[in-house]
Protein backbone atom coordinates (compact mmCIF):
# COMPACT_ATOMS: atom_id res chain seq x y z
CA UNK A 1 0.00 0.00 0.00
CA UNK A 2 1.02 4.03 -0.25
CA UNK A 3 -0.19 6.97 0.91
CA UNK A 4 0.51 9.84 -0.58
CA UNK A 5 0.60 13.82 0.32
CA UNK A 6 0.83 16.71 -1.35
CA UNK A 7 2.29 20.15 -0.47
CA UNK A 8 3.31 23.34 -2.81
CA UNK A 9 0.07 24.46 -4.48
CA UNK A 10 -0.77 28.30 -3.79
CA UNK A 11 -1.38 31.26 -5.89
CA UNK A 12 0.48 32.66 -8.33
CA UNK A 13 0.40 35.39 -10.97
CA UNK A 14 0.46 34.27 -14.38
CA UNK A 15 4.42 33.84 -15.89
CA UNK A 16 5.10 32.52 -12.40
CA UNK A 17 6.18 29.25 -11.01
CA UNK A 18 5.69 26.68 -8.55
CA UNK A 19 6.88 23.13 -7.11
CA UNK A 20 4.57 20.66 -6.37
CA UNK A 21 5.90 17.92 -3.98
CA UNK A 22 4.43 14.82 -3.13
CA UNK A 23 5.64 12.68 -0.18
CA UNK A 24 4.59 8.65 -0.16
CA UNK A 25 4.95 6.25 2.22
CA UNK A 26 5.07 2.40 2.30
CA UNK A 27 7.01 -0.41 0.36
CA UNK A 28 5.49 -0.40 -2.94
CA UNK A 29 6.51 3.33 -3.56
CA UNK A 30 10.11 2.49 -5.49
CA UNK A 31 8.11 0.08 -7.52
CA UNK A 32 5.33 2.24 -8.60
CA UNK A 33 5.16 4.44 -11.47
CA UNK A 34 4.12 7.88 -10.13
CA UNK A 35 1.77 10.57 -12.13
CA UNK A 36 -0.22 13.96 -11.66
CA UNK A 37 -3.23 14.66 -12.51
CA UNK A 38 -5.59 17.98 -12.08
CA UNK A 39 -8.97 18.85 -12.53
CA UNK A 40 -10.45 21.93 -12.99
CA UNK A 41 -13.97 22.93 -11.26
CA UNK A 42 -16.79 21.42 -13.65
CA UNK A 43 -14.32 19.57 -15.48
CA UNK A 44 -13.02 15.86 -15.38
CA UNK A 45 -9.69 15.13 -13.79
CA UNK A 46 -7.04 14.55 -16.60
CA UNK A 47 -3.52 13.72 -16.71
CA UNK A 48 -0.58 15.90 -16.63
CA UNK A 49 2.65 14.18 -16.13
CA UNK A 50 3.93 10.93 -15.22
CA UNK A 51 7.28 9.28 -14.45
CA UNK A 52 8.32 5.10 -14.65
CA UNK A 53 9.73 3.99 -11.15
CA UNK A 54 13.13 3.74 -12.78
CA UNK A 55 12.76 7.62 -13.72
CA UNK A 56 14.10 6.79 -17.00
CA UNK A 57 11.16 7.71 -18.66
CA UNK A 58 8.64 10.69 -18.15
CA UNK A 59 5.50 11.57 -19.97
CA UNK A 60 3.74 14.98 -20.25
CA UNK A 61 0.32 16.15 -21.50
CA UNK A 62 0.85 18.30 -24.48
CA UNK A 63 -0.14 21.14 -22.96
CA UNK A 64 2.05 21.48 -20.03
CA UNK A 65 5.36 20.15 -22.59
CA UNK A 66 7.74 22.70 -22.24
CA UNK A 67 6.54 23.94 -18.96
CA UNK A 68 6.25 21.57 -16.27
CA UNK A 69 8.71 18.79 -15.06
CA UNK A 70 8.19 15.55 -13.19
CA UNK A 71 11.12 14.19 -11.26
CA UNK A 72 11.31 11.35 -8.18
CA UNK A 73 13.80 10.37 -5.68
CA UNK A 74 13.00 6.77 -4.38
CA UNK A 75 15.49 6.85 -1.76
CA UNK A 76 13.52 10.14 -0.43
CA UNK A 77 10.25 8.27 -1.69
CA UNK A 78 9.49 11.93 -3.32
CA UNK A 79 7.90 13.10 -5.89
CA UNK A 80 7.87 16.78 -7.36
CA UNK A 81 6.09 18.73 -10.41
CA UNK A 82 7.79 21.67 -11.27
CA UNK A 83 6.08 24.22 -12.97
CA UNK A 84 7.02 27.34 -15.16
CA UNK A 85 5.02 29.87 -17.19
CA UNK A 86 2.11 28.89 -15.39
CA UNK A 87 -1.38 30.07 -17.21
CA UNK A 88 -4.90 30.70 -15.82
CA UNK A 89 -5.77 27.92 -17.26
CA UNK A 90 -3.63 25.58 -15.11
CA UNK A 91 -5.79 26.58 -12.22
CA UNK A 92 -7.10 23.52 -10.43
CA UNK A 93 -6.91 20.57 -7.70
CA UNK A 94 -3.53 18.83 -8.63
CA UNK A 95 -3.22 15.49 -7.26
CA UNK A 96 -0.48 13.14 -6.89
CA UNK A 97 -1.18 9.54 -7.81
CA UNK A 98 0.99 5.67 -8.17
CA UNK A 99 0.37 2.97 -10.59
CA UNK A 100 1.71 -0.59 -10.23
CA UNK A 101 1.91 -0.37 -14.15
CA UNK A 102 5.05 -1.26 -15.31
CA UNK A 103 5.40 -1.38 -18.92
CA UNK A 104 2.24 -0.57 -19.69
CA UNK A 105 0.13 3.12 -20.27
CA UNK A 106 0.66 5.47 -17.44
CA UNK A 107 -1.29 8.07 -18.88
CA UNK A 108 -4.75 6.75 -17.82
CA UNK A 109 -6.29 7.62 -14.97
CA UNK A 110 -7.32 4.13 -14.56
CA UNK A 111 -3.55 3.11 -14.03
CA UNK A 112 -3.06 4.58 -10.85
CA UNK A 113 -4.77 3.00 -7.68
CA UNK A 114 -3.50 5.29 -5.11
CA UNK A 115 -4.42 9.18 -4.53
CA UNK A 116 -3.11 11.76 -2.83
CA UNK A 117 -5.96 14.41 -1.76
CA UNK A 118 -4.74 17.50 -3.84
CA UNK A 119 -3.57 20.42 -3.45
CA UNK A 120 -4.68 23.97 -5.13
CA UNK A 121 -3.06 25.72 -7.42
CA UNK A 122 -4.57 29.18 -8.70
CA UNK A 123 -3.29 31.34 -11.24
CA UNK A 124 -4.12 34.82 -11.79
CA UNK A 125 -4.59 36.69 -15.01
Amino acid sequence: QVQLVESGGGLVQAGGSLRLSCAASGRAFSRSAMGWFRQAPGKEREFVAAIRWSSSTTYYADFVKGRFTISRDNAKNMVWLQMNNLKPEDTAVYYCAASPVVSGSIQLRAAYNYWGQGTQVTVSS
